[in-house]
């Protein structure tokens, strides 16, 4: 890897961890309303226990910032599992992105076990800035789907 490279990742992992203080230490205040298509699936509240809050651009564009709301903690315990590999799709292209694992700090999503009323979030690469404001795009965690999110 050439010094461009690593001074840019070095950027992007600060940006990250940064982002994950910040997003700990925000309890919901701030978020956004969700977008028509996450009020037209309250399904996932009924069946996964969450409310999708958020999905917007985070890290100068390189990275995708998901954040939800745990209503019930049983219910939305399958998210939080390490066997299930989040992974976002561009609705337009198929294009799969994923949560990146840096060695030190591990992957950009909490896996410790849900509790109800808390906030949580998922960090997705996006190499390139291919994923733009405005993109529709599909959150999936093992059979958990979050369809049709709109990119702030």
């Amino acid at each position: 890897m050439n010094n461009d490279k690593q001074i840019r990742w070095i950027i992007v992992l600060g940006a990250v961890i940064l982002l994950l203080i910040n997003g700990c230490a925000a309890s919901g205040s701030g978020s956004h309303p969700p977008s028509d298509a996450q009020l037209r699936d309250s399904g996932l509240e009924r069946e996964w226990g969450v409310r999708v809050l958020q999905l917007r651009l985070s890290a100068e564009g390189y990275m995708l910032d998901f954040r939800y709301r745990v209503l019930d903690s049983e219910r939305a315990a399958p998210l939080f599992s390490r066997e299930h590999k989040p992974y976002l799709i561009d609705e337009i292209s198929g294009a799969m992105f994923l949560v990146p694992e840096p060695p030190k700090v591990g992957a950009l999503r909490t896996t410790r076990p849900p509790q109800a009323g808390k906030n949580y979030f998922i960090l997705f690469a996006n190499p390139g800035r291919y994923i733009m404001k405005g993109n529709k795009v599909t959150v999936v965690i093992g059979n958990f789907k979050a369809e049709h999110l709109v990119v702030e």
